[in-house]
């Protein structure tokens, strides 16, 4: 069997490419359903599960992920093939519509095997956490910010495509069917391994009105993606947002970002506080010695956290209904090294004592604050359901950078 097209047969390459793709679509397909699947019920406070719920729904998203990205370059690489071969004809050249019809599923197609995984794979990018990619080359993708908003685009268009797709391949498969038991001629049997008996179809023209009209399908689907809402913001989180009030403070935070980086699956997840306030009281002594105070209040319901965000404010962890704010009330002292502040940390119904290291950068009145400090989440009863660290690491690395403006 030759390697490349006729215009009444399919090479091996040919073949190759379509087979396999299908494989890994109808592999895909099935491992991102059942994945979805568990994710919705771990997302669920009243289903309960357990570590090894979640760490199922991490492999086989992962599974998904990577053979959605195998696909991609599959599908670019069987693109580039389709474009240096011969075409092969239609067999029902003469029957008008239905080779219209044909045509514009096939345009369909080869779209949708570019966008779904593309979008899969921008979201993953866009996205804090979850199941990692099962490669050697990264996560991220240049030029691909971490972005809750692009993530929640990304997340819209690949849930669209993904029906366009397997809407596509319903017909695809619908007219191989047909052709094989209805008509009874070799559309289907010039597809399959080894030589063909194909006859040699008519002479014909491949209009560029398939492909206008597979567009046209495409852009009727985001603009009805557009009006059932798939792209409107549904990120707000479960459970009420009020602001935190603002406090008297001698020192007025100008800008700052206090964060908290998760390790899951093994790899490093960042989220931030939009919401917190902190009262200052500080003087720079001469010497070693108390320096002031700190009395932090952070909105826990103000935290994005990529992908594990609403799950993170779950009974199991924050419990963020319950206990709405988190709390460190400290002292400031200067060292002989730097500074830190020394006080109990309340998260839920837990305070332990902390210390919490920083650098300080003072400048007439202005002053920089750099700090770090690393928790244990078993030490304040977060992520309890999880307690080994197979899923979720026990580390959490709380950074704060902040500039402050002395009060007049």
């Amino acid at each position: 069997m030759p390697s490349t097209n006729t215009f009444s047969s399919y090479g091996s390459v040919t073949k190759t490419f379509h087979w396999l793709t299908a494989l890994l679509i109808f592999t895909a397909l099935p491992l991102g359903w059942i994945a979805n699947d568990l994710a919705h019920a771990i997302y669920d406070p009243s289903v309960p599960t357990t570590e090894d719920d979640i760490a199922q729904a991490a492999r086989l998203f992962s599974l998904h992920k990577t053979v959605g990205v195998t696909v991609f370059f599959i599908a670019l690489a069987r693109i580039l093939w389709a474009v240096i071969q011969t075409k092969p004809g239609l067999l029902n050249a003469d029957n008008k519509p239905e080779a219209f019809a044909a045509e514009t599923v096939h345009w369909m197609l080869y779209a949708s095997l570019v966008l779904v995984p593309a979008t899969g794979w921008l979201h993953h990018a866009a996205a804090e956490g979850f199941a990692p990619i099962l490669w050697p080359f990264g996560q991220n993708l240049p030029f691909v910010p971490k972005s809750p908003e692009l993530a929640e685009v990304t997340a819209g268009l690949h849930w669209m495509f993904i029906w366009v797709l397997a809407g596509s391949l319903a017909l695809h498969i619908a007219g191989a069917i047909k052709h094989h038991v209805i008509d009874k001629d070799s559309t289907l049997r010039r597809m399959l391994p080894g030589q063909s008996d194909a006859p040699e179809p008519p002479k014909q023209h491949h209009s560029s009105v398939p492909a206008v009209a597979a567009l046209a399908v495409w852009l009727a689907v985001l603009t009805g993606g557009w009006f059932i809402g798939v792209f409107s913001d549904h990120s707000t989180a479960t459970t009420d947002t009020a602001e935190l009030t603002e406090v008297q403070s001698d020192w007025q935070v100008r800008d700052g970002n206090l964060s908290i980086t998760i390790t899951q699956l093994g790899s490093p997840v960042t989220g931030s506080f939009s919401d917190w306030t902190a009262a200052i009281a500080f003087e720079d002594p001469a010497e070693p010695g108390l320096a002031g105070t700190v009395d932090v209040t952070i909105g826990i319901t103000s935290l994005s956290l990529g992908t594990v965000t609403s799950q993170a404010m779950g009974a199991d962890f924050f419990n963020s209904e319950q206990f709405p704010t988190a709390q460190f009330k400290a002292d400031i002292y200067k060292t002989d090294t730097g500074y830190e502040a020394r006080g109990p940390l309340t998260i839920r119904d837990k305070s332990m004592d902390v210390v919490l290291p920083f650098a300080l950068d003072l400048q007439d009145n202005t002053a920089t604050v750099s700090g770090q400090l690393e928790l244990n989440r078993m030490d304040f009863d977060v992520g309890t359901s999880q307690p080994t660290e197979e899923s979720l690491g026990f580390g959490v690395v709380v950074s704060v950078d902040l500039t402050a403006e002395r009060q007049e």
